[in-house]
């Protein structure tokens, strides 16, 4: 069957279609996405701007257009943070179901961290042993353990790449003493996180998945071997660290021409750099691995599972 999934989240509205069945490998077969940034539309109380409702709706809208021009079977909607946290999340979602048709279910950071878990303990398979994820979102960072398919431990923490943003580098390069709030900031929320994770085993994999993640290993990652002739992208604290302080001097125009760093992810890689730096300084992580499967890879492999 032809799946489309449509993922409502904090920076962007992605349709992922993909042609699949239970048992099989989703193989991707279209994609459509419209840049939103919904984090730049949140008002003072926390609700979502008109102007941020609109651009919702029209990019709603026109995924929905394109899932019909894919002939997709099944439609698989989902919102994330930025509409869960909203003072006005049930209003926004009541219009975009009147308007579009598309009745969006709205995950849990934990539900988040669960789903996405799962597709990286497909990619990886069990021989990966016990695993510790690590997602960077537009508005939070996931943070799951576990050796199964559902993990033992599974958080979210209000640290996305797109939140960390607008929250504390208001300019672009940011000020250095920006740069230092945040990383007081991360610190703070990653020790209260960590505790959570006190009985992980000393031997994970680590993985870490999300664009933001991979835009960084691009830059400033190695490619290894992996099984049957793939390859595998590897990246290391120590290059991070090396390129934390660099990306913060780099104008956001001249961040494009970076591996990497494509133009929707100009404004909020420095951020994200910095979030995912002290996530591994917290955890103790050296080196993670990238996984190319995510939290829309999770929900497809939930629906064939639940198919079967």
């Amino acid at each position: 069957m032809r799946l489309g999934v449509l993922d409502v989240g904090s920076n962007t509205v992605h349709l992922l279609v993909v042609d699949a069945h239970p048992g099989a490998r989703p193989i991707p077969a279209a994609g459509h996405k419209s840049v939103l940034r919904l984090m730049r539309y949140i008002t003072p109380d926390g609700a979502i701007s008109d102007e941020g409702v609109t651009a919702i709706l029209d990019s709603i809208a026109s995924a929905v257009k394109s899932a019909a021009e894919e002939g997709i079977d099944e439609l698989l909607p989902f919102a994330t943070s930025a509409i869960r946290e909203a003072t006005n999340g049930p209003e926004v979602l009541a219009l975009i179901a009147e308007r579009t048709g598309v009745e969006l279910q709205v995950l849990s950071g934990a539900d988040e961290a669960r789903l996405t878990f799962l597709a990286v303990r497909r990619w990886s398979g069990w021989s990966a042993g016990s695993i510790l994820l690590l997602d960077i979102g537009g508005g939070s960072l996931e943070i799951a353990s576990g050796v199964d398919e559902i993990p033992d431990v599974a958080v979210s923490v209000p640290l996305g790449a797109g939140r960390s943003t607008i929250g504390f580098l208001h300019d672009d390069p940011p000020l250095e003493s920006q740069v230092d709030a945040l990383r007081r900031h991360a610190r703070s929320l990653l020790a209260d996180a960590v505790g959570a994770f006190a009985d992980r085993p000393g031997d994970e994999h680590v993985i870490g998945t999300s664009k933001t993640i991979r835009s960084l290993a691009r830059l400033a990652g190695t490619i290894a071997p992996g099984p049957g002739g793939t390859e595998r992208s590897l990246l290391k604290r120590s290059e991070l660290r090396d390129w934390v302080p660099r990306l913060a001097q780099i104008p956001p125009e001249a961040r494009i021409a970076l591996p990497g760093i494509t133009a929707d992810r100009t404004f909020q890689i420095v951020a994200g750099a910095i979030v995912l730096r002290e996530a591994m300084r917290a955890f103790r992580v050296d080196e993670l691995e990238v996984s190319p499967w995510a939290l829309r890879e999770g929900i497809i492999l939930r629906y064939l599972d639940h198919l079967a």
